[in-house]
């Protein structure tokens, strides 16, 4: 007889409103799908600025979300990216190529975990390269 198991969707629908659920779906997908560009952005100087900013604000968004979803996982490793972000954004103007890859591995994670959502999975384990952080100073 196969084990029911009750994915990561499953979960919330169970634990909060249809409405509230649907809503951070739809929008952690939409900055999940922005993310890439964002990042791939902070190469170029005249977007730096904009890109670093509102890259910090889909993390912060994540970050909230899913504290308030009590989806562990995603509101950790949120909350570690949103103080690196914090931290280049307080300390330098721009990022070098270790920090990019670093970021798009970062963005890759969310992107596996927008698929664990949407096929009611539990969430893969966080890499632990991620956690790693990339030499901010050697630019």
């Amino acid at each position: 007889m196969e084990k029911y198991f009750m994915g990561v969707k499953s979960d919330l629908y169970s634990n909060f409103d249809f409405e509230i659920v649907d809503e951070f779906l739809d929008h952690y997908s939409m900055m999940v799908e922005a993310m890439e560009i964002m990042i791939l952005d902070l190469s170029k100087p005249n977007m730096y600025a904009q890109s670093i900013n509102e890259l910090f604000r889909v993390f912060h968004n994540i970050k909230s979300a899913s504290g308030y979803l009590k989806i562990a996982q995603m509101n950790k490793l949120s909350a570690f990216v949103e103080d690196v972000l914090e931290q280049i954004r307080a300390n330098h103007s721009s990022i070098n190529e270790e920090t990019t890859n670093w970021l798009l591995s970062i963005s890759d994670m969310f992107g596996v975990w927008k698929n664990d959502l949407k096929l009611d999975k539990e969430l893969t384990h966080i890499k632990y390269s991620l956690l790693k952080l990339p030499d901010l100073e050697n630019n």
